[in-house]
């Protein structure tokens, strides 16, 4: 992939494109640098065009949902960022209840919508922060929910077309999918998820006992969190803590005193104090209890 002169993406782009943008504003940490070049895609339409667009061009690109999985270098991107707000959702209500929703549609609201509509199912999703794209792509999940128990199809772009991939054919494992495995070129554009009929206000409250726990036991603020993957049968913010880093600080950013897998951003944090922190946290973790901690964020940019 190549980083292509602004000219050439103002040619491609024209009105659409918006150069050098700040990436903290988009991501759940508020950290990182700028990317070259933006352009909002508001439909998975529109996304696909977009991303086929680049493909064409062999440009690089970043796709980014709500940024709460992402740690982007203080260097930023090189390259353009595509910033997934294809928003649509439609409710199938029958004898077996679904939703397809558009990838850039946030997990917490369409659980919300459900919920709405006396449709259970994504309780759970009350409290990710992330988008349907992110939830498919990673395997989201809390509170015994994950995507892998609730997704029917996703609908991908992929070299040779638009294409539907059953949930059988990701091959999710524990916050993993063939899609983060797999070194292949695609794009997610929507995905159709199980629901069950449920009454309304028992639903409301299990979102509502969830949120408050999530409350009580996560940072507020500008955080990122899940770091690192819990180990098999282990807790990462246990391991974390029982190595006696909670409240550890390298700049403005510290290892949480409320949750030792998120790391809170106290403002004007740089990326490279992040990553300072997480090899310190891995370090310590291996040599007092040798375990390996793999990190569930991932690390964009330079």
């Amino acid at each position: 992939m190549t980083t292509l002169s602004i000219s050439t993406l103002r040619d491609a782009f024209g009105d659409k494109l918006q150069e050098n943008i700040s990436l903290a504003a988009y991501t759940s940490a508020r950290i990182g640098g700028d990317a070259n070049a933006l352009v909002i895609a508001n439909s998975a339409d529109e996304l696909a065009e977009i991303v086929s667009q680049l493909w064409d061009m062999d440009a690089s690109y970043l796709l980014l949902g709500g940024g709460s999985n992402l740690l982007v270098s203080d260097e930023g991107f090189r390259g353009v960022v595509v910033l997934n707000k294809a928003k649509a959702i439609r409710f199938i209500e029958n004898e077996s209840p679904s939703v397809i929703a558009e990838s850039g549609v946030m997990m917490s609201r369409l659980a919300n919508q459900a919920a709405t509509r006396g449709l259970a199912g994504l309780e759970w999703a009350a409290t990710v922060p992330g988008t349907v794209g992110g939830a498919v792509y990673g395997n989201a999940g809390a509170f015994d929910g994950d995507m892998a128990g609730n997704l029917i199809y996703v609908e991908l772009l992929t070299e040779a077309g638009r294409e539907y991939w059953d949930v059988s054919d990701l091959a999710y494992a524990y916050r993993s999918s063939k899609l983060k495995r797999d070194a292949v070129k695609f794009a997610i554009l929507s995905a159709e998820m199980a629901l069950k009929k449920g009454e309304q206000a028992q639903i409301q409250e299990r979102m509502r006992s969830f949120i408050q726990k999530r409350k009580d036991t996560q940072p507020p603020g500008a955080s990122m969190g899940s770091m690192f993957k819990n180990p098999e049968g282990d807790y990462a913010g246990r391991l974390i803590e029982a190595a006696g880093l909670k409240g550890t600080r390298i700049g403005n950013v510290e290892i949480s005193t409320v949750h030792a897998n998120f790391f809170v951003n106290h403002g004007e944090t740089k990326a490279s104090d992040v990553r300072a922190l997480i090899e310190l946290a891995q370090k310590t973790v291996k040599e007092k209890f040798d375990v390996s901690l793999e990190l569930e964020i991932e690390i964009v940019g330079e």
